[in-house]
């Protein structure tokens, strides 16, 4: 039986807030990327702390108060003090609303991987704070944060479950922390793209939401629905290698 494809999907800037601190079973790349993920908190939260508030808001990407939640869940996060919640629980936006993660099975959860700023890489069953930093954001002497995890964030990802093709649904952003083509060398690496009819890459509402409507598809049926699928008028072409969902 062939091995069940591992997700790369991006996370979302919005976020369900509150969890608990009860002890649970440590995600699965909490200890090789634990001093990466103190190192990127404690330099954001010296960042932020001397910095003017024009400064914040380009940080933080947030005014008003989704900044003071951003702020407080900052300085929660370098005092080892901020709640968690699972990963599926936490993200809330477009994608993770259409891929409907509460309906999958534990096991189909644990094959998303979401490359984020503050974690590097977590799966869809791991626990984390809440968080607000872009990828494309420079924080003090890290460089940007996708720059920070790519060195780190490849290896890892080369040796994870390597009988497992690796899909990316990622956009550029957070495939920039992502070395996908030194990953292609070693494991089959499957790149999809959403596009229109003249191969421009799409963005917004829609975009978002086949994009998760085709994480699900690909977690529940398989590599096979890249060739098969369709919704609400997108549908899927082979283009010289790369899968691509067209738009209607």
């Amino acid at each position: 039986m062939a091995a069940k494809p591992l997700l790369l999907v991006p996370p979302s800037e919005a976020k369900t807030p509150g969890g608990s601190r009860s002890a649970a079973a440590k995600g699965v790349f909490d200890e090789i990327l634990a001093d990466d993920r103190l190192e990127v908190i404690a330099t954001l939260a010296a960042t932020l702390k001397g910095a003017p508030l024009r400064r914040r808001e380009i940080l933080l990407n947030a005014r008003g108060p989704l900044m003071d939640r951003a702020l407080v869940a900052t300085q929660e996060l370098a005092a080892g003090t901020a709640p968690l919640r699972p990963a599926w629980k936490r993200f809330s936006g477009v994608v993770w609303t259409h891929l409907d993660p509460a309906s999958l099975l534990p096991s189909s959860r644990k094959r998303l991987l979401i490359p984020s700023s503050v974690y590097g890489l977590t799966t869809g069953e791991d626990r984390i704070a809440d968080f607000r930093l872009k990828m494309n954001v420079g924080v003090g002497s890290l460089g940007t944060m996708a720059t920070f995890w790519r060195t780190r964030l490849t290896p890892v990802l080369a040796s994870h479950v390597k009988t497992a093709p690796l899909v990316s649904l990622l956009p550029k952003e957070h495939e920039m922390a992502i070395d996908l083509n030194a990953l292609s060398k070693t494991r089959t690496v499957v790149r999809v793209v959403f596009s229109d009819d003249g191969g421009s890459a799409t963005v917004g509402h829609d975009a978002k939401a086949v994009k998760g409507v085709l994480a699900r598809a690909l977690l529940v049926e398989g590599l096979g629905v890249l060739s098969t699928f369709e919704w609400h008028g997108w549908t899927a072409e082979d283009r010289d290698g790369v899968s691509h969902i067209v738009a209607p």
